[in-house]
């Protein structure tokens, strides 16, 4: 969906996100500052506010409430984290936003500060209705490191009015994305023990056994191509994994004591990680046999980065029947490979859709945009909420 760089609260749309820009909320660090901001720009609009905290205190996540608080309401997600920048790879500096050709430049413009910048611009307005039910504003922490903060703000929430559904604004150019997959992310750290070069046989090389390891692993492929679900509307339609990182050794002439590898998987369907990790139990049971005849403390360590479940089809959902209501007519309702907060407010009972202004295409990538055309297009849609809810 697209539309024309035109609508009332455009302008304020574009000076918040400029604010929000310069915000340089780098995942794994401190977000408290750009959360204070938007925490003053809501007093006097919310009628309630939470905060949720990591366990350093510098880094919280906000739960936002306009209207009475009651049941039923509408939640619009968002994370206020963006990737690492190499300033050196953009055109402009990543953290002032750039208007240029009916574009803004600037790291966090797609994802996905520009649909916290409509959401905010609006935020004034649904406050000044008599709404019969909430409009939710959760701005969470650390979504680009293994979604960290999605799980303690929804812990928050126990005692909080339940939405209805919400709205993931992550940028996928306003289409509807009704399911994506998994994301679970590991590092792995294999234990050896070292020796010359020249006498292998008396050593223990955990780079060499970590690549048996993932050869295993990537030799699952096949396997989980057969898994794939029937009617699978994913591209590629079975679960994935991948090996993204590998470090160890000493030197070209020492065996090598140490190697670590960080790895994922994308399931489609939760039993695949369980397929997944089984069969990866049974190959480390296998090389741990061997690797323990030489040096009884070789030994396989994986660390659980992130186990984020995926965001379930479910052609009946709330969120996807509000989306359809919002746009009108019909419109098509998409599924995407990569993970999101969806997935984790689907798991914890709220009903959830992806749908937001951006392209992911443009994401985490220098020179990062957002199209004029698209944040209007963005606060068109949002303004329709109101009624959405006082119609019930």
């Amino acid at each position: 969906m697209s539309g024309t760089a035109d609508h009332p609260l455009l302008g304020d749309a574009l000076g918040i996100l400029d604010d929000l820009v310069a915000f340089p909320s780098v995942a794994l660090t401190p977000n408290v500052d750009l959360i204070g901001w938007v925490v003053d720009r809501l007093d006097g609009v919310a009628s309630d506010v939470r905060l949720s905290h990591d366990p350093t205190g510098t880094k919280a996540n906000l739960f936002a409430t306009i209207g009475p608080a009651v049941d039923g309401g509408i939640m619009l997600a968002g994370h206020s984290d963006v990737v690492p920048v190499d300033p050196g790879d953009w055109t402009t500096p990543p953290f002032e936003a750039d208007h240029c050709d009916g574009r803004v430049y600037g790291r966090g413009t797609a994802d996905m500060k520009g649909f916290v910048a409509c959401v905010l611009a609006h935020a004034p307005r649904w406050a000044a209705l008599d709404l019969e039910r909430p409009i939710h504003v959760a701005l969470t922490y650390d979504e680009e490191d293994g979604f960290h903060g999605a799980p303690v703000l929804i812990e928050s929430l126990s005692d909080a009015p339940r939405p209805a559904a919400a709205i993931v604004g992550e940028p996928t150019g306003l289409q509807v994305i009704g399911a994506h997959k998994g994301c679970y992310e590991y590092t792995t750290t294999v234990t050896g023990m070292d020796g010359h070069s020249s006498r292998p046989a008396e050593a223990v090389s955990a780079v060499h056994h970590a690549t048996r390891w993932i050869g295993e692993l990537l030799g699952l492929a096949g396997d989980l191509a057969e898994r794939a679900p029937a009617g699978s509307r994913f591209k590629p339609a079975h679960t994935t994994t991948n090996v993204g990182t590998i470090a160890g050794g000493m030197a070209r002439c020492t065996v090598a004591p140490g190697c670590s590898f960080e790895w994922e998987m994308r399931p489609v369907q939760g039993s695949d990680a369980g397929f997944v990790k089984t069969r990866m139990a049974e190959v480390e049971e296998r090389l741990l046999a061997e690797m323990r005849t030489v040096h009884p403390g070789a030994g396989f360590v994986t660390e659980v980065v992130c186990e984020i479940d995926g965001l379930e089809w479910d052609e009946d959902s709330p969120a996807i029947a509000l989306m359809r209501s919002l746009l009108g007519g019909d419109p098509e309702v998409g599924v995407v490979a990569y993970g999101t907060e969806a997935g984790l407010y689907q798991t914890a009972g709220i009903p959830s859709v992806v749908w937001g202004p951006g392209d992911i295409g443009v994401a985490h990538r220098p020179d990062e945009y957002v199209e004029v055309a698209d944040l209007a297009a963005c606060l068109s849609i949002l303004g329709r909420l109101p009624g959405h809810l006082a119609a019930g």
